[in-house]
């Protein structure tokens, strides 16, 4: 019988442990993917941003012009008060993501009252074509997949809620009483929701406005609560609201929410929110790893 030699199992465990951790790092480094950079800046700030965002990497933006509601001083921190916005979409390399939202933070000055706020949501697929083109800039750089935002570390959450024109006003009121700091909105119309309005009970009206609110996670709830009970589909506002997560943000030091509120008198026959399962961890796990879809 061959002999085992005292201290061999300990060197062969101490060898598995380093190729172990080897594979997992290796595992754990993903391809580069296209991100989306929502952010919201005074009028005119739109180009010198878009300048930014190609000098540094590459972007396909696309813009469009908000009104803010903030009307006090501790309000017009986040940027978003009562003069025009600029509200941008772009996609960028999530390699990039870090580095762009520093550089936008210092040379856009977004530490600075009144300046903006900009941040960044998952997503779970883009056309194959724009992904290869905004990656493609950045080939080089891999992601590393160990630091990508886990649903239980996000702070912030971006609530659309999409009312009848008019009522914009309402909503952001209530909004405001369960804790919202302020939020921009948007000009839309309704289209082709006959099929839908069916189902739903309720017509929407053609002419309507979007109202965007970054809140804090915890008071995401009691913020989309109080909108529905005052202008939600059970109100003449017809309002339809969701939230979106929100990876990382810059300037946004000054977004707060009232937490731990009582419930409204009459809330309970309110439609109220309540979080997607697609809000979950696992379910944005497997987003964040999607295939792109191909271009037809």
């Amino acid at each position: 019988m061959a002999k085992i030699l005292r201290g061999t199992k300990p060197a062969r465990t101490a060898s598995f442990i380093q190729a172990r951790a080897a594979r997992l790092a290796r595992q754990a480094v993903r391809p580069n993917r296209s991100k989306l950079l929502i952010s919201i800046v005074n009028s005119g700030d739109d180009e010198r941003l878009t300048e930014l965002l190609n000098d540094f990497s590459v972007a396909l933006t696309f813009s469009c012009m908000g009104m803010g509601t903030a009307r006090s001083a501790v309000l017009n921190y986040l940027g978003i008060g009562t003069s025009k916005k600029s509200v941008m979409f772009s996609l960028i390399p999530e390699s990039d993501e870090d580095e762009i939202l520093g550089e936008i933070s210092n040379k856009m000055s977004l530490y600075l009252v009144g300046r903006g706020i900009s941040f960044t949501v998952p997503l779970s697929a883009v056309s194959e074509i724009v992904a290869n083109g905004i990656t493609g800039a950045a080939a080089s750089k891999t992601v590393d997949g160990r630091k990508i935002m886990k649903d239980r570390e996000r702070n912030y959450d971006l609530i659309v809620a999409i009312v009848a024109e008019g009522y914009v006003d309402e909503a952001m009121e209530a909004a405001r009483a369960a804790g919202a700091a302020g939020g921009t909105i948007l000009r839309a119309r309704s289209l082709g929701n006959a099929k839908a309005e069916q189902f739903i009970g309720i017509s929407i009206q053609e002419e309507s406005e979007v109202l965007l609110i970054l809140a804090q996670r915890e008071g995401k709830l009691a913020i989309m609560n109080a909108i529905s009970e005052s202008a939600g589909l059970k109100t003449e506002a017809g309002g339809v609201l969701f939230s979106l997560p929100v990876d990382k943000t810059v300037g946004v030091g000054a977004v707060g929410t009232a937490h731990g509120q009582k419930k409204p008198a009459g809330a309970e026959n309110a439609d109220t929110a309540a979080d997607s399962p697609s809000d979950g961890a696992e379910q944005t796990e497997v987003a964040a790893t999607e295939a792109e879809p191909k271009e037809e």
